[in-house]
Parts: C-alpha cells; sequence; structure tokens
C-alpha cells in the first residue's frame, strides 16, 4: 500500500480529522511541527535466495524476522512461471504454482483448502491469517509496519497442492520452476520512530511497581493489586492542536488479566476565548491496537479516553501501541489552543498459580519433557509437583481441579495451562487428548500469547457440534463423550494459554476421572499409520518443519485420505501391465517373417513399456 505525503490543512469537522489520522501522512508532532518528508532507515537484514528449482509437488519455506522497530519488508521473487492469472480456475490444483503467506509459522494450504487470491502484486491486506496467490513471473512488494505487525513471518512456495501432493510416486510427472529469491528488512534509525516513513514518534511508557490509589482499590480485587504495575511516559505532559495524534508502546512481558488507561490532568494551555467551553467538552480518541501502528481503520480497540478509563481484559503478551487523538478543539474559536494532558497505564497481573476474573481461577505453568529419539523439538508437558508421572505424558485433571470448582459462578469456573513452545519449533502441532471414564463436562479453548475465555481465543472445542472451523489449522480426529483429540497445526512459537471451562460442577459426570495430554508432536496422527514422518529446515536453517511421505495409495497431509483402493491398485495394476501383451502380436508377426530386427524391436519394446508400468503403478520396481 502506497501513501503519499500530505501537508495538512485546516480541519473544521470530525469526520475529516478522523480519515486523514494516520501517521503515514505529515501530522503535527508533539511539538507543533509538520512532518515534510521520510525518516532515515537502515538495512536490518538482507537475504538473497539462490536460484531453486521446484519439482512438481515440492515445496520451500523462507523464514522472516521482523524486529519491533522494523518499517518496511521488501519482497523481490523472479521466476520462470509462465501463467495466466485471468485463467487459473483452469489450471488443475495439483499443478499450479502458488505462494503463501503466514504470521507465527508456516502456511500450510492443503489443510486450509485454501482459495487463492488474484495476484500477490495487487497488494496484500489484512495479513492476520494465512494468504496464498498464484505464482507469476516477477513479484515485487513493499510490506509496512502499518499492514503486518513484528515478529516471525514465513513464506511458502508451493509447485502443486492438494492430496496428491504427499502422495509417494515412483515416477513423478508435472511441470517444474525455478526461482530467485531477495528479501531485505529496513528499520528506523530513531528507535523512537516509527510509521511507513519513520516520521511518527512513539513515546515508550516506562512501567514500575507503584502504590494502589483508593479509586483503583475500590474497583479492582485486592489479589490483582499485589503485583501492580503503574506506566508512564516521560515526556509527560503532550500539548496538541486539533486532530494532531500522538503515539505511545505499552510492552506486555508476562500474562496479565487487564491493563487501565487513563488520561489525566486534562487542561488547555491557555484559557479559550469562549468561556462556555470545557475541557469536560473534549474528546480524546484512542486507537491501540496489537503489534502495529493503529489508524482508524486498523486498531483492536477504539474509546474516547477523555470520557472514560479505557480497559483491556486478558490482553495478549508483547508490544501494544496507542494512539490518542484530540478532536472538538474548534469549537474553542481559538487556534492557539491546545489540549493538555498526560498518560497513565496500570498493568494487574494475578499471583503466582491464579487466573482470571478477580484471580479466583487455578493457573499452571506446564514444564516441557522432551522425547527420546532423534525427531527435533517432540515433547510433552507435565503440571511440575502435581502428582503426575514423568514417564508418561498423561495426568488427572481432577487433583488440578478442586480449589477452582468452589469459586465462582456454576456456568464461570475455569483451570488454566501455560506452556511454551520453544524457538524453531513452529512447524510441529499441539496435540490435545481428553479421555474419562464418564461423559467429558469440560470445554477446552486455546489462545496464543495470553489467557483464553468465552469471547477471545483462538480455536477451541466444546462439543461435536460447536468447535473451530476445521479450516483454521484445527484438526478433529476424535470427538465422543468420553474421549476427545484434536490438533493445532503448525503452532506458532511462544507462549500458549489453554482454559478448560467446567460444564455441570454438580453433575455426577464431574466424579468420573478424567485424563488430560498435552504434547508437540511432528507429524499429525503419526501420519495415520499410512505414510512416514519426516523433517526438514526453512532456508534459512532456524525453523525445523514435519511433514507426511504417504504410501502409494493414501495422501493428504496426515495420509488419512485414500486415494486409490487396494482393490483399484490391484485392478490398475494388472490393465496397465496386461496391456502391453499387444506387442505380443507384431512380434510373432515379424517372427514368422524371419525379420530378426523387426522381432527384437517389438519384444524389447513390449518388455520396457510392462516394466515401467509396473514400476509407475508401484506394482514392482527393478
Amino acid at each position: 500500500m502506497g501513501f503519499n505525503l500530505i501537508l495538512w490543512c485546516h480541519l473544521n469537522l470530525v469526520l475529516s480529522v478522523l480519515v486523514l489520522f494516520c501517521c503515514s501522512f505529515g501530522l503535527f508532532s508533539a511539538n507543533d511541527e509538520v512532518g515534510t518528508g521520510e525518516g532515515e532507515t537502515f538495512t536490518v537484514s538482507s537475504f538473497r535466495y539462490p536460484e531453486t528449482r521446484l519439482r512438481p509437488f515440492d515445496l520451500r519455506y523462507i523464514r522472516v524476522d521482523l524486529p519491533p522497530w522494523f518499517s518496511a519488508l521488501s519482497i523481490a521473487l523472479n521466476s520462470d512461471v509462465d501463467l495466466d492469472v485471468s485463467r487459473i480456475e483452469r489450471v488443475p490444483m495439483s499443478t499450479l504454482p502458488i505462494i503463501c503467506f503466514r504470521d507465527g509459522s508456516p502456511p500450510l494450504p492443503d489443510a486450509l483448502n485454501t482459495s487463492l487470491k488474484d495476484s500477490a502484486i495487487a497488494g496484500i491486506n489484512g495479513l492476520d491469517v494465512e494468504q496464498c496467490f498464484p505464482m507469476q513471473k516477477n513479484i515485487t512488494m513493499k510490506l509496512t509496519n502499518s499492514q503486518i505487525s513484528p515478529g516471525v513471518w514465513y513464506i511458502g512456495l508451493f509447485n502443486g497442492i492438494g492430496p496428491t501432493r504427499t502422495q509417494s510416486k515412483m515416477i513423478i510427472r508435472g511441470p517444474s520452476y525455478s526461482f530467485i529469491a531477495n528479501i531485505s528488512v529496513e528499520a528506523c534509525t530513531d528507535s523512537m520512530m516509527r510509521g511507513d516513513f519513520c516520521n511518527c514518534t512513539v513515546y515508550p511508557l516506562s512501567c514500575t511497581a507503584s502504590d494502589v490509589s483508593n479509586a483503583l482499590e475500590a474497583k479492582v480485587n485486592k489479589s490483582m493489586l499485589e503485583n501492580l504495575v503503574t506506566c508512564k511516559s516521560n515526556f509527560d505532559p503532550f500539548c496538541v492542536h486539533e486532530g494532531a495524534p500522538n503515539f505511545f508502546s505499552l510492552d506486555i512481558m508476562n500474562v496479565a488479566e487487564e491493563i487501565i488507561m487513563t488520561a489525566t490532568n486534562i487542561s488547555f494551555n491557555v484559557t479559550p476565548s469562549n468561556n462556555t467551553y470545557g475541557t469536560n467538552d473534549i474528546s480524546l480518541m484512542c486507537f491501540v491496537r496489537h503489534g502495529a501502528m493503529p489508524s482508524v481503520t486498523h486498531n483492536d480497540y477504539s474509546i474516547d479516553i477523555a470520557k472514560t478509563p479505557f480497559v483491556i481484559h486478558s490482553p495478549l503478551i508483547g508490544r501494544w501501541y496507542i494512539s490518542i487523538v484530540p478532536i472538538n478543539l474548534t469549537k474553542t474559536q481559538d487556534n492557539n489552543v491546545r489540549v493538555c494532558y498526560s498518560v497513565e497505564s496500570q498493568v494487574l497481573q494475578c499471583p503466582l498459580g491464579k487466573a482470571g476474573p478477580n484471580c479466583t481461577m487455578e493457573s499452571y505453568l506446564l514444564q516441557t519433557f522432551v522425547r527420546r529419539g532423534s525427531t527435533p523439538f517432540e515433547s510433552y508437558y507435565l503440571p511440575v509437583g502435581r502428582g503426575a508421572s514423568y514417564d508418561s505424558a498423561n495426568f488427572p485433571l481432577e487433583p488440578l481441579l478442586t480449589n477452582s470448582s468452589s469459586i465462582g459462578e456454576p456456568d464461570n469456573i475455569w483451570t488454566y495451562f501455560l506452556l511454551d513452545i520453544p524457538r524453531g519449533a513452529a512447524g510441529g502441532n499441539i496435540h490435545i487428548q481428553l479421555s474419562s471414564d464418564m461423559k467429558i463436562s469440560y470445554e477446552v479453548y486455546a489462545r496464543f500469547g495470553g489467557l483464553p475465555s468465552l469471547d477471545s481465543w483462538d480455536y477451541y472445542y466444546a462439543n461435536k457440534t460447536r468447535r473451530s472451523d476445521p479450516s483454521m489449522f484445527f484438526t478433529l480426529y476424535d470427538s465422543s463423550d468420553n474421549k476427545v483429540n484434536f490438533y493445532i497445526m503448525y503452532a506458532r512459537e511462544g507462549t500458549w494459554g489453554f482454559g478448560l471451562r467446567h460444564l455441570n460442577t454438580n453433575s455426577d459426570s464431574t466424579k468420573g476421572l478424567t485424563v488430560m495430554s498435552l504434547s508437540l508432536e511432528r507429524c499429525p496422527k503419526r501420519c495415520s499409520s499410512h505414510g512416514d514422518c519426516k523433517f526438514a529446515f526453512d532456508a534459512s536453517g532456524l525453523t525445523s518443519y514435519s511433514f507426511c511421505s504417504c504410501d502409494r495409495n493414501h495422501g493428504g497431509f496426515d495420509c488419512s485420505i485414500e486415494i486409490v483402493t487396494h482393490q483399484g491398485h490391484v485392478q490398475q495394476s494388472i490393465f496397465l501391465v496386461v496391456s502391453n501383451a499387444v506387442a505380443i502380436l507384431p512380434a510373432y508377426w515379424a517372427l514368422r517373417k524371419k525379420a530378426l530386427a523387426e522381432w527384437v524391436l517389438y519384444t524389447s519394446s513390449g518388455i520396457s513399456s510392462g516394466l515401467y508400468h509396473a514400476c509407475d503403478v508401484g506394482t514392482w520396481c527393478a
């Protein structure tokens, strides 16, 4: 997305202020200076992927790390693909070259049944989920920090997708293509500058432990105030004109229950000539976004912070960006009037072992136990010191739920588990299993970077009919009254929160024994016993990803799709091999005519063709 540098004009309408609000325009800064050009940038990293040829059904992954202060990601791909994008619906998916992008873990279009966008050259918008595009001869794009967030991004190049991609083949047919990639990451020279052009100052909110105010103590549970942290800017107060935004950043390092943000000390720098207009008539529009610069159209939350404090429940771990824009100042009828304010934020955390509303629920940090073997990163997770056997991946739930079950509303009782996916393991899958000798009375919710709730989750399973969309890296294998078994495919590296919501806490089902298992596995369902689990590394060598190599009759990302039945395979082999017997007739004719050269030619051709087809269908190969 390209942005033009626009000088500010006099704004009289609130709507105009909101539409033009974006740091990529030349806006008034906190010091009332107009942005008149781009800021300075430097190259953080530059990577050149040498010419590589992708055979039919091959794939390649490229990992790109974007630091918090990056400004733009530039991608240039050159290939020998000759594809008419307007006619891609005529190309079989098994031979279609595509390029995919995903935030946090490698893309997996086979599992998603991904629908292709028109063209990557046209631009990428909203890259919070996987997006795939048809591969073209030349692809050049520049993604700014207003389009994508910092962190780890993956680019996947595929030469054909679909169930047959993982099917074993003796003879591989189809077109190949080669590509060269150049990827560079640029960042702002000044660590306090952000925006597409590094011309927006971002003021970090510095956090320290603080005393509890009387107003906060009256509203918040006492246990949540034990680890209270207050965050303020060292540049307070801020005095700005109408529509001039100030940007702030707040880092959440650990799992927190709430963020409370307020604007304090709101005043005018001079007394307005309109005496009937006061600070109570001012609006300070607050736009908040996790991981990227906010705007009117791209934000996670928005509120008038001058009227009421802004509260985020169960915020995600990472960096939050805040923009505050004053409006309604023109009603003062003075051009030199500015509004002054200070920003303050309180981060509320529960004591160790507690979580949820008012810190009344149990929370357990799971320890990683690496499985023995040659496969990297395979491990399982157990709550330490809670009676679980370290030799098994299973642990009983009921001893962990005792304290939670007696607190809270009957239908809002949770138990939380936190685990960490190590760096480089984003190509693995989180395997969640529950089994019970009675009907399972729990719903499972998962969330990356924070604790899940009924309103905030990435994946969930409630029952056979209420669960995550299977197109969102969620694969369910078993769903019965006493057993649940599902995978989160290619889980992102970092902190994951799992929440078990208790159902029917007063019924007899809670008296049964429920066993839970959380593990990091390389291939889902061990390739369904129809293939071998293999692993490889991306182009940078920093991420290990796993994949199934299926047998002749099966395909799909987990080898669960039967492509050719056993009976069909036998019939296909017989017909193909026996069909070469037609060479007997011309060979017999040549032998009767004593044409020995022709007889040798026909006989050897028939035998060679028979061996070729026997090898092609997997019946026999030399």
